[in-house]
Formats: C-alpha cells, structure tokens, sequence
C-alpha cells in the first residue's frame, strides 16, 4: 500500500486547510485508515480515525468540531478538511493504513503491518 499526502501549507489562525491522501496498491485490503501529526520535540499523536467500511469516525479531543475526515474509496482517497485552526495544530501530518485495527472509547489502535505515508506539513501562524 502506497500512501501520498498533499494539501499542507501555512495559513493564519481560524483559518481552514485541507489534507489529502492518495492511496494506491492492494488496497482492497484496508479497513482503516486515519491521520496521524507530529510537532517537533512532541510524539507523534493520532488525530482522526475512520474505520467499519468508512461508517464510523473517531476524533482525538483536542479537534472535535474542528476536523472533519472522510475517504473517498471510489478514488482511494482519504481527507482531513480542517476547520478554525489554531496554532498549536502547527505539525507534520500523516496519512495512516491498516487491515485492522481496535477502537474504542474515542481512539483507535492499527494492527501491523501498518502503512504510512511522507507527511504534509501544516503551519498555523
């Protein structure tokens, strides 16, 4: 599985951007997918999950209502529009796969082998 971020860039805060993730080979066998940021000298932390065929989403707190994901499986595609956005999501932020994986109580953990993508960087300002 091939996973390509686009659609990072530098926007002022409140303001909106959306990520993109192009996903291409043996992606029949993805059940979740997700998006995933890093901020230097932080963890990589997860941000959105969708999963169960694309009917279910989960939201780490600190975006709930302020990031939307969706995925386009038609053209293997998988989004993260990002709403009233805010210095601290300044961050790396990355495209994420798996056949399966656990969710629950808000978060989701992907089961290996897990497929990641280069990163699109997000600068808030």
């Amino acid at each position: 599985v091939q996973l390509v971020e686009s659609g990072g860039g530098s926007v002022q805060a409140g303001g909106s951007l959306r990520v993109s993730c192009a996903a291409s080979e043996y992606t029949e066998s993805i059940n979740c997918m997700g998006w995933y940021r890093q901020s230097p000298a932080k963890e990589r932390e997860g941000v959105a999950w969708v999963f169960e065929g694309g009917r279910s989403t989960y939201y780490t707190d600190s975006v709930k209502g302020r990031f939307t994901i969706s995925q386009d499986t038609a053209k293997q595609m998988l989004y993260l529009q990002m709403d009233s956005l805010k210095p601290e999501d300044t961050a790396m932020y990355y495209c994420a796969a798996a056949q399966g994986c656990d969710c629950y109580r808000g978060s989701c953990e992907f089961r290996a082998p897990i497929y990641w993508g280069q990163g699109t960087q997000v600068t808030v300002s």
